[in-house]
C-alpha cells in the first residue's frame, strides 16, 4: 500500500522552523493555527474548524474551507477525521503540544482513538513523539533520549540498544514509567506483548 502522507497544522506552539512540505501531498490545518502558517508563508490546502472565532474571508480563494461545527468533538478529532476520509494513511503533526497542556493530553488521546487507522506522528520544537507497534525498530538513534510512556499501561515491554534496558518488564502510569533513557546505539528494538506504549525521541 501506498503511504499517503499529509501535514496537519493544530494551534499550539509555533515550529521554531517550517518543515520540508515537498514531502507531504496535502497541507491540513485547524482555523486557530492559519495565522501563524501565514507568518511562516506556508499556504494550506485545506483549513478545518468551528470557525466560531475567525472571519473566513480572509483565507485565500484556492484554499478549500470545511465547517466542522460538532462541539462533540476537538478539532484535532475531526480533522483527522476528514484525513482520513479523504484517503490518506499517514499524518505528520505539528502544534499540538505548549501553550495550554490540557490540549496536548487531549491530543494524544484523540490520537489514540484513530491509531489503527492512521498513522501518526507528532513534531514539536523539543521532540518527537507516536503511538508505536509492539514490534518496533528505529534507526539513527545514537545518543537520542528516549522516553516510554504507557498509555495507561504496557505489559512485558523488552528493549536493545539502551542504556538501561527493560527485559520483559511492566509499565504503567500510576506506577513506573520509562522517561529519560538513553540510546547507546544506532538501532533501537522496543517490544511488547499488550497495552499500548507511546515513544519520545529527544535530540
Amino acid at each position: 500500500m501506498v503511504n499517503k502522507k499529509v501535514i496537519l497544522f493544530l494551534n499550539g506552539e509555533v515550529p521554531h522552523k517550517a518543515p520540508i512540505l515537498s514531502n507531504y501531498q496535502k497541507i491540513y490545518c485547524t482555523d486557530g493555527s492559519f495565522h501563524y502558517l501565514k507568518t511562516l508563508g506556508i499556504t494550506p490546502d485545506v483549513i478545518t474548524g468551528d470557525f466560531d472565532s475567525i472571519n473566513t474571508t480572509i483565507f485565500p480563494n484556492n484554499v478549500k474551507i470545511i465547517h466542522t461545527p460538532d462541539q462533540n468533538y476537538t478539532d484535532f478529532e475531526k480533522a483527522l477525521q476528514l484525513i482520513l476520509e479523504h484517503g490518506f494513511t499517514s499524518v505528520d503533526v505539528f502544534g499540538a503540544s505548549g501553550k495550554q497542556q490540557d490540549h496536548f493530553l487531549g491530543n494524544l488521546n484523540a490520537a489514540y482513538k484513530f491509531k489503527n487507522q492512521l498513522l501518526i506522528h507528532f513534531y514539536d520544537n523539543y521532540s518527537t513523539y507516536s503511538f508505536i507497534t509492539n514490534h518496533f525498530t528505529l534507526n539513527n538513534t545514537l545518543g537520542k533520549t528516549i522516553s516510554l510512556i504507557p498509555f495507561p499501561e504496557t505489559k512485558r515491554i523488552t528493549t536493545k540498544g539502551l542504556q538501561y534496558p527493560l527485559k520483559n518488564e511492566d509499565l504503567t502510569l500510576i506506577d513506573r514509567i520509562g522517561t529519560r533513557n538513553k540510546a547507546i546505539e544506532d538501532e533501537i528494538e522496543i517490544t511488547y506483548k499488550s497495552g499500548d506504549l507511546v515513544l519520545f525521541i529527544m535530540d
